[in-house]
């Protein structure tokens, strides 16, 4: 039988790639969203993957979801906190329910879908979970108050937790992506895109989701046990750590 893998935000962009990696590595993979019906079930069909709607915001939800896939699928042995939004200003402009939005989805999601699988992974003495951060976190950005500071949270969570599981076979790293073409990026004025991101990417090109995907099928591999509480850059030399 299969590992059950959960992917966050996993029906769209960089959670789609992710979640068709993992189901081509052998894993049976469940992917949750927050609102694009017709996204999601254009990506089922596609691809078989179940898809779960909520918010990772909520944590009743995320317990009550978690539940029920693993009641459907079986036991999760990898997690992947992909699921993101943001609401970006500058910080003299931005509200209180933009700030709170993206901190409850961007970090505090990462708590209310990891704490209903760790149990089970510290009785069963195996996990994987991968926390897919942000070159935002690392450097800041500008215009990005709210989402740099829950995408660094995202970091010492990681580094913390790892922690903690270590002893019980649990790894928890994260990644954190630079710009990737996504259709969010791809979005961005060509202009822009070509005289203003691209040149400060040294390798000249955008990410490919594929990549990040190909990172975390790694990550969740038997043969990355040794590897915990990391956080592996993938932004094409534009910062380094």
């Amino acid at each position: 039988m299969s590992k059950v893998a959960l992917v966050t935000g996993g029906s769209r962009g960089i959670g789609a790639a992710i979640s068709k990696a993992l189901q081509e590595a052998g894993y049976t993979v469940a992917a949750t969203y927050a609102g694009n019906d017709d996204a999601a079930k254009a990506f089922t069909e596609e691809t078989g993957i179940k898809t779960y709607k909520w918010s990772v915001a909520e944590y009743d939800a995320c317990a009550a979801g978690i539940k029920q896939i693993e009641e459907e699928l079986g036991p999760i042995a990898v997690l992947v906190n992909n699921a993101g939004i943001t609401r970006d200003a500058m910080f003299h402009k931005m509200t209180p329910q933009q700030w709170k939005e993206v901190i409850d989805t961007n970090l505090t999601g990462l708590f209310n879908m990891t704490h209903p699988v760790w149990s089970g992974m510290r009785d069963r003495k195996f996990g994987r979970i991968i926390n897919i951060s942000s070159i935002n976190g690392q450097k800041g950005q500008a215009g990005q108050a709210n989402y740099s500071a829950a995408k660094a949270g995202d970091l010492g969570f990681t580094k913390a937790l790892a922690q903690e599981g270590a002893r019980a076979g649990i790894t928890v790293n994260a990644i954190c992506p630079g710009y990737i073409a996504t259709e969010m990026v791809k979005a961005i004025d060509e202009k822009v895109l070509n005289e203003r991101i691209i040149p400060q990417i040294p390798v000249g090109r955008l990410g490919e989701p594929e990549e990040i995907a190909r990172t975390v099928v790694f990550l969740a591999s038997d043969e990355a046990g040794f590897i915990t509480g990391s956080t592996i850059s993938a932004n094409g030399g534009q910062y380094f750590t």
